[in-house]
Order: structure tokens, then sequence, then C-alpha cells
């Protein structure tokens, strides 16, 4: 059996958006920038994907950016917004310690440029409160960015009321809402985002495109000179197989979002209370407040690398944190500033689940984990340490 729990990674792309892309590896293949017949019909293309998208989240098509992907759209919205915030002499920028490292070291390159960085304190359940936000917002504070739902743990932020906190005080809001896409409502408007960003392929459109989100006014600085792309925000020349692809998907994604976020949450919930039943293993993350399709555990006395490859042997693909940082030793950051010790934190496993996620594929994931951990401890001295006393256990044993 092959099952793939890793979407918060990427996803497969789904028919519609294959059938949506290929025309325009075909016929209509011009350049948007073109004026003859070819192009003209391609730049059309473009302008009604524009108008699609913007609809599904509640924006005007003007301020729909095309990029690579959530990477450059969290890029181009910080070092955006600090730059406005510079020429009106504010250098104070407001996030949290557990963003994504496309946030995370874009803040610490402004830092070196001389902004100050606050990044607030996340609670153990992975909440960040309006009121933390409000308080660190000063007189110099050009722009709070807190991520719609954590792309490891999956927790959902109160974002319309810290959008709402920031434009009483009239700071920019920025989210990356890249897991949240296709998975759970967004309206720009009302939630108060200012600018946002998304990724075709978390939400079963292609990869290497994405959008930035920017509320009309607010000036964006190109990160790509070198021509008129974009109304001059980003050079080069448009991939319009993969925009065509990214609106479908969104698009589809959207019509059917309730019936599917149902549907994954009662297999979530089973996946959950499955595991829990495993001792000295814990949720990270708050149990409701989180996205449809993810579960993130850790395992006491385990090396999560070592579970990854024995689940991979059962036909289960999962991940163990950020695909950004998968190849890395060291523990999650996102783990760490829940609270998580780094023994613990070495241990986790996510799996993120989709709408082709089966009841039966979840009673098998349940087994095979259970069987791997249990394995895993089995040759661990530290296990051994735990069970005979020599260390004391830090998760409960129910």
């Amino acid at each position: 059996m092959k099952i793939y729990l890793d979407n918060a990674a990427t996803t497969k792309m789904t028919k519609t958006a294959i059938a949506a892309m290929l025309p325009y590896m075909d016929t209509i293949y011009g350049n948007p920038s073109s004026l003859h017949s070819s192009g003209q019909a391609a730049a059309e293309a473009l302008a009604e994907a524009r108008q699609r998208i913007a609809q599904c989240i509640g924006a005007s098509p003007e301020g729909i950016l095309f990029t690579s992907g959530g990477s450059e759209s969290d890029n181009q919205a910080l070092l955006s917004a600090a730059q406005i915030g510079q020429r009106k002499g504010k250098r104070h920028i407001i996030s949290t310690a557990f963003e994504h490292h496309a946030v995370l070291h874009t803040l610490k390159k402004l830092e070196k440029e001389g902004f100050e960085i606050t990044l607030l304190d996340v609670h153990e359940n992975g909440i960040v409160l309006p009121e933390q936000v409000a308080a660190a917002i000063r007189e110099d504070t050009c722009l709070v960015t807190v991520m719609y739902a954590n792309n490891e743990i999956g927790t959902v932020q109160p974002i319309e009321k810290i959008g709402e906190i920031c434009r009483a005080k009239h700071v920019l809001f920025h989210t990356d809402a890249v897991q949240a896409a296709g998975h759970l409502e967004i309206d720009v408007q009302k939630q108060n985002i200012d600018m946002l960003s998304l990724s075709a392929h978390k939400f079963h459109g292609p990869k290497g495109i994405g959008i930035l989100y920017a509320e009309e006014g607010i000036p964006l600085t190109p990160l790509i000179e070198g021509g008129a792309q974009e109304s001059g925000r980003r050079a080069g020349t448009e991939n319009i197989p993969a925009v065509m692809g990214m609106a479908a998907a969104l698009e589809e994604s959207c019509r059917h979002l309730p019936e599917h976020a149902e549907q994954i949450c009662a297999l979530r919930d089973k996946l959950i209370a499955g595991l829990s039943r495993i001792p000295h293993s814990i949720l990270n993350g708050d149990a409701a407040r989180r996205l449809p399709g993810n579960v993130n555990f850790c395992f006491e006395g385990i090396e999560g690398e070592s579970l990854l490859l024995l689940l991979d042997d059962k036909g289960i693909c999962a991940s163990s944190g950020s695909a950004c940082t998968s190849g890395s030793l060291d523990p999650s950051h996102v783990l760490l500033a829940i609270g998580r010790v780094h023994d613990i934190a070495h241990g986790s496993l996510r799996l993120t689940l989709s709408k082709e996620t089966t009841e039966e594929q979840i009673r098998y994931t349940v087994q095979a984990v259970t069987d791997a951990v249990d394995y895993l401890r089995s040759i661990s001295p530290v296990w051994r340490d735990l069970v005979n006393g020599r260390r004391e256990y830090i998760l409960r044993g129910e």
C-alpha cells in the first residue's frame, strides 16, 4: 500500500489543473507582452486568471502579483513594507518565533540593515494572541507579519483580529497564507489583510507559481529587475500555463472547501485519537484550532528521521517538519518555540492529509506508526534508561 501523507510539503496536481494548463503549452503559447494576436490571447488569459484568483480571496485583480511561490512572495512583502517604513522613519517589525524561514531569514536580513525585530513568543498550543500583537506595536512599527496557519503544527492564527488591531493602529499587516489557501476561507477585506502570500503546489496546483496580494496603494519593491511585466512589480515573462493551473486549482479547492474540510477533519481526528494511544507521545498544537489535514506528534525516546525511514519502508510518505528544512539535523524551531525540549523535538512526525486520504489508510498508518515507534524504542539505549528509571520521562505515559 502506498500512502501519501506529506501534503503540507506538496500536493498531487488535480486533473482539473493539468487540463487547464495544456492549451497554454500547445495552442495559446504567445508571450503576453507581445502585440500580435497570439500574444494578446495569452494576455487575455493572464487577465482572466488574475480576476478568478482575486475572486477566490476577496481581492481586486489589480492587487494580484504573480510570483514563483510563497518564499518569493514573503520576501517581497517584507522588503517592500520595510522600505515603506524606512521612508517614514519607522524601522520596527513584529512577527512570531515560529514563522516559515522565508519570513524569519528575511527578518534577519532586515535586522542587519538596522531594523528592530520583535518575535512574539508562541503559547504551547501554537496560537499567537491578538493582545500580544497589540502590546508589541509601537509608534515606529511599520509591519506585522503573522502566518495564517503554521506549516509544521498546523495551528490557525486569529488573523482577522490581528488585522483589525493593525488597521486601527495604521500598521501594515502581512500574512503567509501558503498552508491556508485552498483549505481555509480567505477574504482579505473581511480579515483586514494588507498583504498575503500563497503558493499553488500546496492546494493541488503546479509548483513554481504563487501570488503576492497587496492592497491598492501599497508600493511593492521589485526583487527582479529587467522588464515592465506585472505592472512593473516583477520582471520576467509570465508563466501562463502555471498561472492557469493555479487559477483552476484554487477555484476547485475553494468551491469544495466545506465538504473537503469536513471529510478531512474527521480522518484527522481519527488519526490523532489513534496516535494518542501510543505511550509517552504528545500532539503538537491545539487539537481543534488547526488545519483540517495536519497531524503533528512527538514520541519520546526516538529520532524522527529513523521513524520516517521505517514508515517509508511500509509505504507511507511523511515528514518530520517543514520540507524546506528536512535535511537539517537541528530540531524544529517551531517545536522549540512552543516549548518542546530538544530531546522531544527530535522525535517529531508530521502527517498531512488530503481529499484522497481514506479511512483504510488512516487505520494502516496508526498501526504502522505504533509498530515503528515500538521497534525504535526496543533498540534505543535512551528508552532503556527511561524504562529502567535511570532517566525521568518528559512526556506523560497515558
